[in-house]
C-alpha cells in the first residue's frame, strides 16, 4: 500500500456503535488519514439522503439498498466490504389483529405500512415474505411515509403515501393500516407478530440459508479513490480493528446494552461465529440475495453482478 505523505482530511459521517467507538474515539488511528467526523443527529439515517442528493461527506455509511439503488443511478461512489449494521428481520413485522389477517399470506390485498419503499430492512422483509411464505408482493398496497433516499427512483404503482403528518406506530395502532414494518415490538395485544416465534424462524433461516441479513455498509466518493485508492485498505483496516476490540471486549466481558444483547443473540444464531463479519466473501451470499430481492421487488432496473458494486481489486480485503 501506498499512503500520502502528509494526513489526509475526510468529511465522515459513521454512525456510532460499539464496533465504531474504538475508531471514533482515537483508539484506533488509520495511517494517512484523519477523520472530520460529521455530527448528523442521533439517527445516522439522516445522513443518507444528504450523501445521495449532495454528495456531502467524502465517506459515509449508507444503508445498502440505498447503495444499491444509487449505483444503479450512477451516483459517484464505491462500497468497501464491510458491513457496520445487519440484523435479522423476522420480528420486524406485525400486523393489527382486527385486520383479519392469520398468517403472512393474509397480507396480500391489506395496506401494510414501512418507513420508505426502499428501505433495506423492508426489501429483507418482503423478500422474506415471498420466498417463504409465498406472499405475492404486488397484491399488497405499501403505504409509506418518507421519499427514497435516491432521489431519482420512483417506487411501483402499488406503492402509496401516508397522509401528511401520520406516522407509522400511529396509524397501525389505529387500524389505519393493516400490518407494519418496523413498528417494534408489540406494545398492546390488539399488535402481533406476524411470523410466529419470529427469533426461531431467523435461526431457521439461518440454518437453512446461511444468510445473516446485512444492512449498512461503508462508501468512498469515487474521486477519493481516483486520487488515493489506498484510502480504501486503509479504512478498511481501520474498521476492522476497531469491531475486532469491540467483538473481544463483548466476548470477554458479555453484554452492557441493548446493542450487545442483540449481537450476543446473533452469535447464539451463529454458532459463537462473528457477529459483524467484514470482507467479500463473508458476505457474498446476504449481498447477492439483497441484490436479487431488490431486482424483484422493482428497485433495480436488472440483475447486477456482485463486482457491478463492490470493484473487484477489493475483493482480497480481508
Amino acid at each position: 500500500m501506498t499512503t500520502a505523505a502528509k494526513t489526509l482530511v475526510y468529511r465522515t459521517a459513521l454512525g456510532s456503535y460499539g464496533h465504531t467507538e474504538a475508531l471514533k474515539n482515537g483508539t484506533v488511528n488509520p495511517r494517512g488519514i484523519k477523520l472530520d467526523w460529521v455530527d448528523v443527529g442521533p439517527d445516522i439515517i439522516k445522513g443518507f439522503p444528504h450523501m445521495c442528493r449532495e454528495l456531502a461527506f467524502d465517506i459515509s455509511e449508507l444503508a445498502l439498498t440505498t447503495y444499491l439503488t444509487a449505483r444503479a443511478f450512477n451516483k459517484p461512489f464505491t462500497m468497501i466490504p464491510v458491513v457496520v449494521a445487519r440484523n435479522f428481520h423476522h420480528a420486524a413485522i406485525t400486523y393489527h389483529v382486527k385486520s383479519g389477517i392469520a398468517k403472512p399470506k393474509d397480507i396480500e390485498g391489506k395496506r401494510v405500512a414501512v418507513r420508505s419503499y426502499t428501505v433495506t430492512a423492508g426489501v429483507w422483509n418482503r423478500g422474506i415474505l415471498a420466498s417463504e411464505y409465498g406472499v405475492d408482493l404486488s397484491k399488497v398496497t405499501w403505504v409509506t411515509f418518507e421519499e427514497p433516499h435516491v432521489q431519482e427512483y420512483v417506487s411501483p404503482s402499488n406503492v402509496v403515501r401516508a397522509p401528511e403528518g401520520e406516522t407509522l406506530v400511529g396509524m397501525l395502532q389505529a387500524g389505519e393500516v393493516d400490518a407494519a414494518i418496523g413498528a417494534g415490538v408489540p406494545s398492546t395485544p390488539d399488535i402481533r407478530y406476524l411470523i410466529d416465534n419470529p427469533n426461531e424462524a431467523a435461526a431457521d433461516w439461518y440454518k437453512r440459508n446461511g444468510i445473516y441479513p446485512v444492512n449498512h455498509t461503508v462508501v468512498i466518493q469515487d474521486k477519493v479513490l481516483q486520487s488515493e485508492q489506498w484510502v480504501a485498505e486503509e479504512l478498511f483496516n481501520a474498521l476492522r480493528a476497531s469491531k475486532d476490540l469491540y467483538v473481544q471486549r463483548l466476548r470477554s466481558s458479555g453484554p452492557a446494552n441493548a446493542e450487545d444483547e442483540n449481537r450476543a443473540r446473533a452469535m447464539a444464531i451463529l454458532g459463537g461465529g462473528d457477529p459483524l463479519p467484514y470482507g467479500v466473501e463473508a458476505n457474498r451470499k446476504g449481498l447477492e440475495t439483497l441484490i436479487k430481492f431488490a431486482v424483484d421487488q422493482k428497485i433495480l432496473p436488472r440483475p447486477f453482478g456482485l463486482d457491478e458494486f463492490i470493484p473487484s481489486w477489493m475483493h482480497g480485503f480481508k
